[in-house]
């Protein structure tokens, strides 16, 4: 059975989500993916039908980048996540890291992008 997660990315950063998808679509791939992109402002429907979503995931894998830090929608997927006890694990995005992580990353592990770094992760979920 593939686990679910919940990939969580800043606006700005779709390109990278999309190139994450695909990889998903792989045959191999050990996980089903979902998110709630937004073209809508945030409000408490959307926060709510949002939490739903990541409760029923696995875990919640956020593509980190120096996008992060100013994505609220992101970051506030990130802590919910944590609220409800859904494992995290960031990725990097690309190879620009920004110098400091968003406190809603505090203790969560972020490693490079490789298909071996996110299917070990899953498969510890």
């Amino acid at each position: 059975m593939k686990k679910r997660v919940f990939i969580s990315f800043a606006i700005e950063d779709k390109n990278l989500r999309d190139f994450l998808v695909g990889q998903a679509k792989n045959e191999n791939s050990p996980f089903e993916f979902t998110d709630m992109s937004v073209k809508e402002p945030w409000d408490s429907e959307w926060k709510t039908r949002c939490r739903a979503r990541i409760k029923g995931c696995d875990g919640l894998l956020a593509i980190v980048t120096k996008n992060t830090k100013k994505a609220i929608g992101q970051l506030w997927e990130i802590q919910c996540a944590k609220d409800e006890s859904v494992p995290r694990k960031g990725i990097w995005g690309n190879d620009d890291h920004p110098a400091t992580l968003p406190d809603e990353l505090a203790g969560v592990s972020v490693v490079n992008w490789t298909w071996t770094n996110i299917e070990n992760w899953i498969n510890s979920l």
